[in-house]
């Protein structure tokens, strides 16, 4: 069989959920939910035409939602889903697929390991598919008494879409049947008598419905955790001295750095990049240059307890690059040193350590040799919100 199509139906208002925003446009790690399911079928090798259905004041959002996938112009759905998907049958009708996928635009994280199972199934000779999902939890009715009457769950089935069907079939169906109120396809098609193939469903194939749908789809995708990068930036002067403290390492130096600790700036700009990531203020809040507690201090001090603060929230460092800005010393013969310092300082493996250095081809105040400075960005996960 060939010529696959799909039906994406994002007619709903999904009021349930909250916001401004259809559901359907709503974000989901950082991409619209809408896309998030297009791009699972315009993915499929077996889906050549995809047809949107969505609501009458939507096309706006499907625009910014739906930017660069190349796809058919959409129909505007009715005021059921049923209605909805009999619009989208009849615009797919000139194309006139041998079979169409009907999913829900409110499950955005259908894997091509389901809309595979679905294809596989049609090409077999089935008429109608259905993802299905055993009920696992035990299941109670409440009784007029407000008693609680456990249910049997053995024959207990949760449906999930893509449903896949026979194009001249469901098309017949829905027409047959347009009086009758399902609540999905496949109730249609077993009104019609057609035969039903049953396929492997995904607990991940999730209909978000409420915010916490949202929230656990957010989890699933992003491992329960999230990633936050934050920039770190410092300047010290050059004094008297014979050396100098960059990232942890002693190096020996004809001047000295100035500053109320050790001056070490590349671990300042580490530091504030840490805190930064956390939105935890920055190192002159943590530690007051005005307190005399840290007049000389070692800055590795800083920079652990900044390691420290991401470990209390459950979070840990995913990487760190520092990049030192001066015209002398030279740094290539410290720099694994000062990468092996950083990373036992943190507590990381050294391949999460980047240490570099550049200069400013004698242009500024780093140029002219009268101090240098440093910047850092560091990556860090933590447990998402």
């Amino acid at each position: 069989m060939a010529g696959f199509a799909a039906l994406i139906v994002a007619a709903g208002s999904g009021n349930r959920l909250g916001g401004e925003l259809p559901k359907q446009y709503r974000l989901l790690a950082g991409m619209s939910m809408i896309r998030r399911t297009l791009r699972a079928f315009v993915s499929s090798r077996d889906i050549s035409r995809i047809q949107i259905v969505i609501g009458g004041d939507q096309r706006e959002h499907l625009d910014r939602a739906a930017g660069g996938l190349d796809l058919p112009s959409p129909v505007i759905g009715g005021t059921t889903r049923q209605e909805s998907v009999r619009h989208g049958l009849d615009a797919l009708a000139e194309y006139s697929p041998d079979a169409v996928l009907i999913h829900d635009a409110a499950r955005p994280l259908v894997s091509a390991t389901i809309i595979s199972a679905v294809v596989t199934a049609l090409n077999a000779g089935a008429e109608a598919v259905v993802p299905l999902l055993p009920v696992s939890d035990s299941l109670k009715r409440r009784e007029p008494s407000g008693m609680l009457r456990a249910l049997p769950r053995d024959e207990l089935y949760r449906a999930q879409t893509p449903q896949g069907f026979s194009f001249a079939a469901i098309r017949a169906a829905h027409a047959q049947f347009a009086a009758e109120h399902v609540t999905d396809d496949i109730a249609l098609a077993e009104l019609a008598g057609l035969k039903v193939v049953v396929v492997a469903g995904e607990e991940a194939n999730l209909k978000i419905t409420t915010a916490a749908d949202l929230e656990f789809a957010e989890r699933l995708l992003t491992g329960g955790t999230e990633i936050r990068t934050g920039f770190g930036f410092d300047v010290h002067h050059f004094v008297s001295g014979d050396h100098i403290w960059l990232c942890g390492v002693r190096v020996a130096h004809e001047r000295g750095l100035e500053g109320h600790s050790d001056a070490d700036a590349g671990l300042h700009a580490l530091t504030d990049a840490i805190l930064g990531a956390l939105a935890a203020g920055d190192i002159g809040q943590h530690f007051p240059p005005s307190d005399e507690k840290w007049r000389d201090a070692p800055s590795r001090v800083f920079l652990a307890h900044a390691a420290d603060l991401v470990r209390e929230i459950g979070g840990c460092i995913v990487s760190c690059d520092v990049t030192l800005i001066c015209e002398e010393p030279r740094i290539s013969p410290h720099r694994e040193a000062m990468r092996k310092t950083i990373a036992e300082i943190l507590r990381v493996s050294i391949s999460r350590v980047s240490v570099k250095a550049t200069t400013t081809e004698g242009l500024g105040f780093t140029g002219r040799g009268e101090g240098l400075a440093a910047q850092a960005v560091a990556n860090i996960r933590l447990p998402a919100l």
